[in-house]
């Protein structure tokens, strides 16, 4: 038999399970996700302009990358935020290098400065698509609800701030004094002999027509009164060198 004493403690745990149980979950509504997905999207491509456009594009001057870095970052922002809306955990970060391994080793190679705001621009827009922007305010009230946290979106702006600065103040320290490599076939063997190194500098600087700040000798062809020399030199403001890129892809193999 249940004393009255039982029943009572018994009724009251009810009440408490009911009452834990009635508690509803907060639900973004329509208007509250689009406004949401407005702010991270047009906030996330401002920022991505500015990175191409003040600092990749004034200096190299690529179109092709410029709209692979746009539509890129856009891409990978939509992915990141309905990927993040799934709460898919590992299954992201396995993504992510995924996408980098398809990017790395199923495409042509990509010049190391092209592929560091690459990543710059995936680092930029997982921030962006991932930060919580929006908290439950009533929880433990019969009516839960979102609300914008302006303190959240404040840090975002602040972290996309951060990244502008600091790619803006190592761009103008690297523009200060640029350094550039040439791969040369040297006709003149005679002279790469540690006694007449400056004699075979300014062979070099006469023919080549740039100030060699330093140089490396590789193979020696004695058959042919040949040499490789890898020269290095500093540019000009404004100044490339992008034509490196493609002629070491050959590797001088006759």
């Amino acid at each position: 038999m249940i004393g009255p004493d039982e029943l009572g403690e018994f009724n009251l745990a009810d009440e408490n399970v009911i009452d834990v149980q009635s508690i509803t979950d907060a639900v973004m509504s329509t208007s509250q996700s689009l406004t949401e997905l407005g702010i991270r999207f047009f906030l996330n491509l401002l920022v991505c302009w500015l990175l191409v456009q003040f600092f990749y594009y004034r200096k190299s001057r690529r179109r092709d990358y410029y709209f692979t870095f746009m539509v890129f970052s856009s891409a990978m922002l939509l992915l990141l935020y309905m990927m993040g809306n799934a709460e898919v955990g590992v299954g992201l970060t396995l993504g992510l290098f995924a996408i980098f391994g398809v990017i790395r080793y199923r495409t042509e190679t990509v010049p190391i400065r092209e592929m560091t705001y690459l990543f710059i621009i995936i680092a930029v827009a997982a921030v962006n698509g991932l930060a919580p922007l929006y908290k439950v305010v009533g929880a433990l009230s019969d009516s839960p609800h979102y609300e914008l946290a302006v303190g959240s979106l404040g840090v975002l702006c602040v972290s996309n701030v951060l990244v502008l600065g600091l790619v803006a103040i190592l761009e103008s320290a690297s523009a200060l004094k640029q350094h550039a490599t040439r791969l040369i076939l040297y006709d003149r063997i005679d002279l790469i002999v540690p006694e007449k190194r400056a004699e075979l500098v300014a062979d070099l600087e006469k023919r080549v027509g740039v100030k060699v700040d330093n140089l490396e000798i590789g193979h020696v062809d004695f058959l042919r009164d040949a040499a490789f020399i890898k020269i290095y030199y500093s540019l000009g403001p404004g100044e490339s060198a992008t034509i490196g890129e493609l002629t070491k892809a050959k590797n001088y193999v006759e």
